[in-house]
């Protein structure tokens, strides 16, 4: 029971890290923000990205490093989401 529920966890990271990296990717490129598969990732990428930038201003008005801290955090938290199920979930 256990190991489905964690590959389900582990999928539903995985395709959030891959949304943040092609928001990151698409950011390179001002032409493609406009395209709606960017519109769509921006709409669910933004707002775990702000929490950080709000922390973590852009240096010098270009090199934004919010998204390197954002991912650590994300597998950070994904680590504490599968510790929590192996500790809760009986096997």
């Amino acid at each position: 029971m256990l190991l489905p529920l964690i590959k389900v966890v582990q999928a539903i990271f995985w395709i959030y890290t891959m949304l943040l990296l092609a928001r990151i990717i698409g950011s390179w490129f001002p032409n493609f923000s406009r395209h709606k598969i960017m519109q769509f990732v921006a709409f669910y990428t933004d707002p775990y990205l702000n929490l950080f930038r709000r922390i973590i201003p852009p240096i010098g008005g270009m090199l934004d490093l919010s998204p390197l801290i954002a991912f650590f955090a994300l597998q950070f938290i994904e680590w504490g989401v599968l510790k929590i199920l192996v500790w809760v979930v009986p096997c």
